[in-house]
């Protein structure tokens, strides 16, 4: 059994359906990152307010750095998202920055999670439906995948019609949350082609990517 799977514990009954190294294991080392970032910010110790640490901490038996819970634990979670993802510095820099200008005390945490998670659902959700053609190529092809990202990620500040209303209201949802967040278009888009690539690569999107 592989160091993810012990850490977040996916079992499943055939064996194939979890994929180490996937899409869960990017989202729940995001998550990771973000709680170690804002407990050496903000001085939390209660591990109970913050779930992923907790059982990244305790499954990986991960030191506290001089005292201050999250310090070790972010340069851990950093450095596995760099080997296994190869995220970059900057990514890690604008999530700091993002953290440092919005979360002042313990009680703006949980707004600041909410805030994320709705920019994270309708970023996807606007790029699933204006690139459903083109998000159809095959996952080998990196470097167009990549661009077709950047290209929509781009339209949603600079495009003013949409086909559908659904759409326009979560592209001017996701500008609201851009400016709140302070994340550039260079950081929506290495997180969005992230996660898309390794959905694409799941057990399930590779039968579909064959049917095309």
């Amino acid at each position: 059994m592989g160091i993810l799977s012990k850490i977040f514990r996916r079992k499943s009954k055939d064996g194939a359906s979890y994929k180490i190294g996937g899409m869960e294991d990017f989202m729940s080392l995001i998550r990771v990152y973000y709680q170690a970032v804002m407990a050496s910010r903000l001085g939390i110790t209660n591990l109970a307010m913050l779930p992923d640490l907790r059982m990244f901490k305790s499954t990986l038996k991960v030191s506290t750095v001089n005292n201050k819970l999250g310090l070790g634990e972010k340069n851990k979670c950093k450095k596995m998202l760099q080997e296994m993802y190869g995220m970059s510095e900057a990514f890690f820099a604008e999530i700091d920055g993002s953290i440092k200008a919005n979360c002042r005390n313990i009680n703006q945490v949980n707004n600041y999670f909410m805030l994320f998670q709705g920019f994270s659902q309708d970023l996807l959700t606007v790029l699933s439906s204006t690139l459903q053609l083109r998000l159809r190529m095959p996952s080998i092809f990196k470097k167009a995948l990549r661009a077709v990202v950047e290209k929509g990620v781009n339209d949603i500040f600079v495009k003013e019609k949409f086909k559908d209303d659904a759409v326009r209201k979560a592209t001017y949802a996701i500008r609201n949350y851009q400016q709140r967040l302070s994340y550039s278009r260079e950081w929506m888009t290495e997180y969005a082609y992230h996660i898309i690539l390794l959905a694409k690569k799941e057990p399930r999107n590779r039968k579909e990517e064959e049917k095309h």
